[in-house]
């Protein structure tokens, strides 16, 4: 049996089973578990983005006016909204993952962390990708390109506040997306993935503030999470972001 998730079977069979990506099998059940993981994925298409239901809304990937690119309508903008802070985040871990002084940085248990977490981002921004690239053809999101501030990757404290502002706000998009999505396959996926990055966001707050995982910052008096439009986090996240993003459709059909 093939490593890789590879479509097979019948037609009828075909739309029954996970997307088709360059994941490793034990890197999926790692991340999600076998049986919800493959559930979450039997993603249907998005119906409400054609051009006859809605001729006067951006497509995902397009340029607007101004230059910027825009995360397109409906179900496509919530994903390429999504896929543009997975591919962020995939980045930054990536980026510590690889630092030759890594674990004189950061603790050997703390780099040992981050790589690990390096490979649950890039499942998740892979998972974004195949989806749009399965279900929007040719309205998926460019690769972006991040920026950092000089010092970013000098310090174990530079670091951890980075990735807390990044797991923070990620959270956050979530919680504030999630009810933007039409289609249900599509929001049992997100409720997956942002389980995964709060249990990151928990993590790294405490290795930055011991006891802070649950602070009054990020949970607030009712017991949830801070949910934050998409506004609100592209604002945030441009700063990391060289190319300029519009989010004005996201949700929107």
């Amino acid at each position: 049996m093939s490593d890789n998730l590879q479509p097979r079977g019948t037609e009828e069979s075909t739309l029954a089973q996970p997307l088709s990506t360059p994941i490793k099998r034990r890197s999926f059940f790692m991340y999600a578990g076998a049986t919800a993981g493959a559930s979450a994925l039997v993603l249907a298409g998005c119906s409400d983005d054609n051009d006859d239901n809605s001729p006067a809304l951006p497509k995902g990937n397009s340029t607007t006016a101004n230059g910027s690119i825009s995360l397109g309508s409906g179900d496509v903008g919530v994903l390429n909204f999504a896929y543009a802070l997975e591919q962020l985040e995939a980045d930054f871990y990536a980026k510590v993952a690889a630092l030759p002084n890594g674990a004189t940085l950061l603790s050997a248990t703390e780099f040992d962390y981050f790589k690990q977490v390096a490979k649950h981002e890039a499942i998740h921004r892979d998972f974004f990708k195949a989806a749009l690239d399965r279900d929007a053809a040719g309205q998926t999101l460019r690769g972006l390109t991040p920026i950092y501030p000089a010092a970013t990757f000098t310090s174990r404290a530079n670091i951890l506040g980075t990735a807390k502002t990044f797991e923070d706000l990620g959270v956050s998009a979530y919680n504030g997306a999630g009810k933007l999505l039409k289609t249900p396959a599509y929001l049992v996926l997100a409720g997956q993935i942002v389980s995964v990055e709060a249990r990151h966001a928990a993590y790294v707050r405490d290795l930055v503030e011991n006891g802070s995982f649950a602070a009054d910052d990020v949970v607030n008096s009712l017991g949830l999470d801070v949910a934050r439009t998409p506004a609100e986090v592209l604002t945030a996240a441009q700063a990391f972001i060289t190319e300029k993003l519009d989010g004005s459709s996201i949700g929107v059909n």
